[in-house]
């Protein structure tokens, strides 16, 4: 396939294409020409963005040499990136050149974007194909009358108030959504605190980072009544659901695994429908296996590199260290908890060789169930500094290699993007005789 022809934007957010100049990408710490392998149609779904104070990057198919533009039709221009849908993985990160004093990017996927034969084309593949999070599809005025019915129904309870007023009102959080619409997972945010720093925390940031968080964090405890009052209808009328504790508009919760470990026991009282699941960083292992004892059934683990200097360096946790994560997962293991990888994918280092064979040794040592493949959405070239990614030898093998090498040398471990649900689980390779016996 000829290389699509690069897109800019003017000062007015319009986009257009540059038709005698290539679609130019970055990974591994300099430009590329993406491959056809790497590119996809743009998914519907999925947002634009215009960069500022970065200068667009093309490829000069006549000198067959990268060229920075800032200016075209004597216009103003400016780089564009695409952000994909839930269940897409990207591929390639933008190109283009940052110009003096410019602001760093907020917390969202800077995927490479073209122009060929009348559409775009993104760098992405499409890792899950379930519909879980494709809330577009649904009428948004049909989730806003059921989220408003929701918040009538459970009047006065401070954690609905928080998932409707914020979640779906203005974020369009596809979990609290799916709440409204009572189908799949329904989020269960319980802590305000949190045991890391993570550089790309989307709801906690200082001023310093030069950028803002992109959620506004859970500032209250709630009571274990407050969860009680909605999670108990979901799991008793939603298709195949998950009640998820952790969520992106709060803090660690295992810090507050007492309220978790009495919730998990009284939803049980009442159901024993669905899989109560934990979204997690893992640090705290003595709590984990509390929760294991009182019935949780699936943890998934928030991981940016199975390197311990590189995971210590994005997430910066505080009194616990990459070794307390480990032990989590060989706890979780014993109880039969399903354990799922939240593995934050960055083209230039998720396929970079030294990182792959991390993964496939932790992937195997711990029996992992599955790999969730996840955009690490910040600033790319920010975060290479940070990270010291250009310190790296050796060169990455490309996100579409680094997929079919994960699938081939690990095939037990299940890929996709979602948290997997009950029929997810019993549908995949693993063995049954991992899911306890007691669903209905």
């Amino acid at each position: 396939m000829q290389n699509p022809c690069l897109v800019v934007s003017d000062c007015k957010g319009n986009i257009f294409e540059i038709p005698d100049v290539g679609m130019a990408a970055f990974t591994g710490g300099k430009n590329v020409v993406p491959d056809e392998t790497d590119l996809i149609p743009l998914p519907e779904g999925s947002m634009f963005f215009t960069l500022p104070g970065r200068a667009a990057t093309g490829y000069d198919n006549s000198s067959k040499k990268f060229i920075t533009i800032t200016e075209y039709g004597n216009k103003r221009v400016f780089p564009v990136a695409a952000f994909m849908p839930p269940g897409y993985v990207r591929t390639l990160h933008s190109a283009y050149t940052e110009l003096k004093g410019a602001p760093s990017l907020p917390l969202y996927c800077y995927t490479a974007t073209g122009w060929k034969n009348d559409r775009f084309y993104v760098a992405g593949n499409h890792i899950d194909r379930r519909s879980r999070h494709k809330i577009a599809d649904t009428d948004f005025s049909r989730i806003d009358i059921q989220a408003a019915a929701l918040l009538r129904s459970h009047k006065g309870n401070r954690l609905v108030e928080h998932l409707v007023n914020n979640c779906v009102f203005k974020y369009r959080c596809p979990n609290a959504c799916n709440l409204a619409l009572v189908r799949w997972e329904c989020p269960v945010p319980v802590s305000k605190a949190c045991n890391a720093a993570c550089i790309g925390c989307i709801s906690s940031q200082n001023k310093s980072s030069g950028f803002p968080s992109s959620q506004h964090r859970l500032d209250f405890i709630p009571g274990v009544e407050e969860i009680l009052d909605y999670v108990v209808p979901h799991i008793k009328n939603a298709p195949d659901p998950i009640i998820s504790f952790g969520q992106g508009c709060e803090g660690e919760p295992l810090l507050q695994a007492e309220l978790i470990e009495e919730a998990i026991r009284k939803i049980r009282m009442s159901s024993r429908r669905g899989i109560l699941n934990i979204n997690t960083n893992a640090g705290i292992p003595d709590a984990l296996e509390t929760l294991c004892k009182a019935g949780l059934d699936s943890m998934r683990v928030s991981l940016n590199s199975a390197q311990d200097n590189f995971y210590q360096a994005y997430y910066r946790p505080r009194n616990y260290s990459f070794a307390d994560v480990k032990k989590s997962i060989s706890i979780a293991k014993r109880y039969n908890v399903w354990v799922s990888l939240n593995y934050l994918v960055f083209p230039g280092f998720t396929d970079h060789p030294s990182e792959i064979t991390a993964l496939l040794k932790l992937a195997k040592d711990a029996k992992i169930d599955m790999i969730q493949m996840r955009n690490l959405n910040i600033d790319p070239q920010l975060l290479g500094r940070k990270m010291l990614f250009d310190k790296l030898s050796g060169n990455p093998v490309g996100i579409v290699n680094w997929i079919e090498i994960i699938k081939k040398k690990i095939p037990n471990v299940v890929t996709g993007y979602f948290n997997p649900t009950l029929t997810t689980m019993k549908a995949s390779r693993i063995s049954l005789s991992k899911i306890k016996k007691r669903y209905i």
